[in-house]
């Protein structure tokens, strides 16, 4: 689903997703209350989203429609390349965000590696957004009475984690591993049903306060 205001983008993007890319663009919406409406009614795989929208901020549309369904994968298309736009893109749940200026190739690229899960930024945003997730994970968190015992993950499982808390992408993992990149997919799946997480965000916060990105 694409999501962006300016009515002549918009329908550029779905065109080149699906006549360039060959992806099914179930739906696009101009504002962000529209966007919350049909995407909770055409229930896509992957998110398009414009930050910058009338009505309701993306930032907004990205939390809620995440928080209702965190299977949602969102990607940020934007013009801005602020550092404090990106930040608050993934707080709210956005795993991957792409300046406007990418080439179509890279666009669909994109939404492909999106849809199986994996981060996805321009060039240079990478590193900001892993050194935000450290500053988080600095944060003390907040404690709870009678906190269960942390759930028991396998040697595998337990190295994938210490991976992607390292930044690499699935693909990377799975050549690192010498295993599928379905299977990186599975062992971060389990994971995080283990650790009943939502979405990678957490997960690398989960492996930064454990010090496993330094292991």
């Amino acid at each position: 689903m694409v999501v962006d205001d300016h009515p002549m983008w918009r329908d550029a993007v779905a065109r080149d997703l699906a006549e360039a890319g060959g992806l099914d663009v179930i739906a696009t919406a101009g504002d962000g209350e529209q966007a919350v409406r049909r995407a909770k009614a055409a229930a896509p795989d992957v998110l398009v989203l414009d930050l910058n929208l009338p009505l309701k901020p993306g930032v907004q549309v990205c939390k809620e429609l995440v928080g209702a369904n965190p299977k949602l994968r969102v990607l940020v298309l934007s013009a801005s390349g602020e550092h404090a736009d990106v930040l608050e893109a993934v707080k709210s749940g956005a795993t991957g965000y792409l300046l406007k200026s990418a080439s179509t190739e890279e666009l669909i690229d994109a939404v492909r590696r999106t849809a199986v899960g994996d981060p996805v930024f321009t060039p240079g945003l990478a590193g900001l957004v892993l050194g935000e997730y450290r500053r988080l994970a600095s944060e003390p968190a907040p404690s709870t009475p009678d906190e269960p015992s942390a759930p028991q993950l396998t040697d595998r499982e337990t190295e994938v984690l210490r991976l992607v808390a390292k930044g690499l992408s699935y693909k990377q993992i799975a050549e690192r591993l010498v295993i599928s990149h379905r299977t990186v997919q599975n062992h971060v799946q389990n994971t995080l049903g283990k650790l009943q997480l939502h979405n990678r965000v957490e997960l690398v916060r989960y492996a930064i306060e454990r010090g496993l990105d330094d292991a």
